[in-house]
């Protein structure tokens, strides 16, 4: 039985022979598979299973329950698993079914634990010795199980245990099992390489060996071992071309042919090998060249697996050392692909020909036009690989028709993701091969307008640098570019204003913004152009005016406008029209600060007459260097006016650092010190001996007396010359943790001379212990007085 189709609804197809009446498996198991495909919802297929999860639990563990049984048990049990139920109660049956000496019910075991059990389950474990009895069977059908088993069960921790025998099935009488055994191995190799490296001899001998179906497998490990290490295996390349040599021959047993092509999936990994070992090798590649050919003609027979072929020929071809013939051959058989009515042959085409073009451009000319074809085409896979081909072949001799075509394409496409890439490349493009300025400016614009919102800002600032620097090797043509530009411009606001019906913008921000700096600062070459008599600077800033009073605008574009309008008022030489003054005065309220400060300058700029104006606005002044006044000599006038006026004249702050470097300066030393420094004094310890916790200090400098039980302390004795403090002095239990560079100098809370002048302090038990004698004093003082009350011990 097959189970097929997706969600909640399957099907279930039963092959016609196979009936009920013939089948060794019970009408159970069909009603299982009959209900599960005939279930019209989840819920109704998760109770299914739960019912038969509950059946499983309740055979199972049954002592009657025969193998034959049980192998159908766990085939009822693949199907809980499948459909995502937990079905661990039956996996140690899976486990002991592989020990059964029948070889459906084993393999029925097998395939049941590797499909249910985790990687890192322990029943794995447990099947490692009969995965090594198996493989030491003279039955040559077990060693094949098992092998079969090896490759789906083993895990980091099982190589070991099980590799040895699987070397010794490589020399196996029966061609099945040394083909399992290479299997095996390159599964070892997956997950763990370095267990199986020092086994490339044996590798190799497998590539040699009499029977096609183990040199097939063995060239699966070799493709790995290849892509790891190319240079080990170059010296496999002439057996590469002989074995495909024989296979292009029909040398094999027609039972590898498909359609008529013999062994191709032989051939794509002969030719994928072939492609790693040649890369950027000369003298390796030239041993392929004859042979790609001979591939690539007798591949060519109108199918797909033949085209799956020459595809993977064509990339071999740009992969190994390059060669003109071949480089010819792969284009004429990509020409086929992308000129087909089949969508998934264009793509291959598409596919292939970029691979040529990446490192080859010249092959782009002949297959130009079939390739922007495919930009119309209905599949969106499609039209993203060739919009990424297109990039690709765009040079400055064709960037003028491409771009052209891919902006028509931005017309008609509404999707963002394909939007987005046609900018970009678009951008790109233009920037990278652009014939001339002109065409560059003209260019940008329409993509601004058609998706002003998915260009960088950078793109909108290079354009305007453009515009006002131009080339600067040749003045007449960077003004007749800033002519054409002002031109091109007017027209798109003439259009939007024209167009537009309702009040607000159907221009993207960022496309204002540019026509609004351009022709604020070459606004007035408009007279020069077939537009002076269409669009004079009045109307050109009537119609700017309107674009400004749209409610839909935002700040940044707005004061863009305001201050484009005030230049224009400035180029014209004329007063500022009565619109432009309503503007200023409406939008000097505006909550957005910065038009509100744009209107409030223009404003005071516009009660000055008209050649300050000038003086402060000239034209064609964006690229004039700023002289900068250090000094601020501007304010001289009003500095002495106010100092006249009584103000307290402005003293500069003293730097510390400058003062310090000056007064090195003045003494002669501005460089390091890098003398040694004079020894350091020794300092003068007082020999006054002072009390411990609880009693008070005695004599000059000697012991205090000590403190009653609860009673006040003795008064401290004199202390000797003060000295430097230490804050190691302590008790004697505190002695221990004095550090060794420095000697204990007292007690810091004893009593008068000998701690800090003041009264003894009584211990917490009412008199302190025995302790060594009392070290000196560090900071003697007068006489202590009585020390307070000790508390009771």
């Amino acid at each position: 039985p097959v189970l097929r189709g997706g969600g909640a609804r399957r099907s279930v197809a039963l092959p016609e022979p196979f009936t009920m009446s013939g089948s060794h498996l019970s009408k159970e198991f069909f009603e299982l598979v009959k209900a599960i495909g005939e279930s019209k919802s989840k819920q109704e297929e998760d109770r299914i299973i739960i019912e038969e999860v509950t059946a499983l639990k309740k055979r199972m563990p049954e002592t009657g329950t025969s193998k034959k049984k049980m192998k159908e048990l766990l085939v009822r049990l693949i199907y809980v698993e499948m459909l995502g139920h937990n079905g661990e109660f039956g996996y140690i049956k899976a486990v002991e079914l592989t020990a059964s000496t029948n070889l459906l019910q084993k393999r029925v075991g097998y395939l049941t634990a590797s499909l249910v059990l985790s990687p890192d389950h322990d029943f794995r474990f447990m099947m490692v010795n009969q995965l090594q009895r198996d493989m030491n069977s003279i039955n040559h059908l077990e060693c094949w199980a098992a092998l079969t088993a090896v490759s789906k069960l083993v895990t980091v921790d099982m190589v070991p245990a099980v590799i040895g025998d699987v070397v010794k099935l490589l020399k196996h009488d029966v061609e099945l099992v040394r083909k399992k055994a290479v299997m095996a191995l390159h599964r070892f190799y997956q997950i763990q390489p370095e267990s199986v490296e020092h086994l490339t001899d044996k590798i190799r001998r497998a590539l040699c060996d009499k029977d096609p179906a183990v040199m097939a497998a063995s060239l699966c490990m070799l493709a790995d071992l290849v892509q790891g290490n190319p240079s080990a295996y170059k010296d496999l390349v002439p057996s590469f071309v002989s074995i495909l040599k024989q296979i292009t021959e029909h040398r094999l047993p027609r039972d590898y042919d498909y359609h008529r092509i013999p062994a191709p999936w032989i051939q794509i990994r002969l030719l994928r090998i072939m492609a790693i070992l040649g890369a950027a090798d000369q003298a390796v590649s030239e041993g392929m060249y004859e042979i790609l050919i001979d591939v690539m003609r007798r591949a060519d027979t109108g199918i797909n697996v033949g085209y799956a072929i020459m595809y993977e020929c064509v990339r071999t071809v740009t992969t190994i050392y390059p060669n003109v013939t071949l480089l010819d051959t792969a284009a004429s058989s990509i020409a086929r692909f992308i000129s087909s009515d089949n969508h998934n042959l264009k793509y291959l085409g598409i596919t292939g020909l970029a691979e040529i073009v990446k490192d080859h451009p010249r092959y782009a000319a002949d297959h130009q036009l079939a390739v922007i074809e495919c930009l119309e085409d209905p599949d969106d896979t499609l039209r993203r690989k060739t919009l990424d081909l297109l990039y690709r072949m765009i040079n400055p001799v064709n960037v003028e028709f491409i771009v052209a075509k891919l902006i028509s394409v931005l017309e008609g496409t509404t999707d963002e993701f394909l939007r987005s890439d046609l900018v970009s490349r678009i951008t790109t493009s233009s920037e990278r091969f652009a014939p001339d300025n002109g065409w560059y400016v003209r260019t940008m614009t329409r993509v601004f307008e058609l998706a002003g919102d998915l260009v960088q800002n950078e793109v909108a600032h290079n354009l305007m640098t453009l515009i006002a620097e131009g080339s600067g090797d040749d003045e007449e043509l960077d003004m007749q570019l800033r002519m054409d530009s002002v031109e091109h411009l007017a027209k798109i606001v003439l259009s939007e204003v024209d167009e537009s019906e309702h009040e607000t913008s159907v221009m993207p921000s960022i496309v204002i913004q540019i026509i609004a700096w351009v022709l604020g600062e070459y606004g007035y070459l408009i007279a020069s152009t077939e537009l002076a008599d269409e669009m004079p600077l009045p109307v050109m800033m009537d119609c700017l005016a309107k674009i400004t009073e749209r409610p839909d605008l935002d700040g940044p574009t707005r004061a863009y406008l305001l201050t484009c309008l005030m230049k224009l008022v400035v180029h014209s030489g004329q007063p500022p029209p009565s619109r432009l003054v309503q503007l200023i005065e409406a939008y000097g309220r505006s909550s957005d600060l910065n038009v509100q400060q744009r209107c409030m300058e223009i404003q005071a700029l516009l009660q000055l007459d008209s050649a300050s104006l000038v003086d402060l606005l000239p034209a064609d002044a964006s690229c004039e260097d700023l002289e900068e006044d250090g000094e601020l000599s501007f304010l001289d006038d009003f500095v002495a006016n106010a100092l006249n006026a009584g103000a307290t004249p402005y003293v500069a702050p003293v730097d510390e650092d400058e003062e310090f470097e000056a007064e090195l300066a003045s003494e002669g030393n501005t460089g390091f010190k890098i003398g040694a420094y004079a020894a350091p004094e020794k300092q003068h310890v007082a020999q006054g001996q002072g009390g411990v916790l609880g009693q008070g200090g005695g004599g000059p400098g000697g012991p205090g007396g000590p403190g009653g039980m609860g009673g006040p302390g003795g008064p401290g004795g004199p202390g000797g010359p003060g000295g430097a403090s230490n804050p190691y002095g302590s008790t004697a239990a505190a002695d221990m943790m004095v550090p060794p560079i420095t000697k204990p100098q007292g007690n810091a809370i004893g009593g008068g001379g000998g701690g800090l002048g003041g009264g003894g302090v009584s211990g917490p038990w009412g008199a302190t212990p025995p302790a060594a004698a009392p070290a000196p004093s560090a900071n003697g003082g007068g006489d202590g007085g009585a020390g307070p009350p000790a508390p009771a011990g």
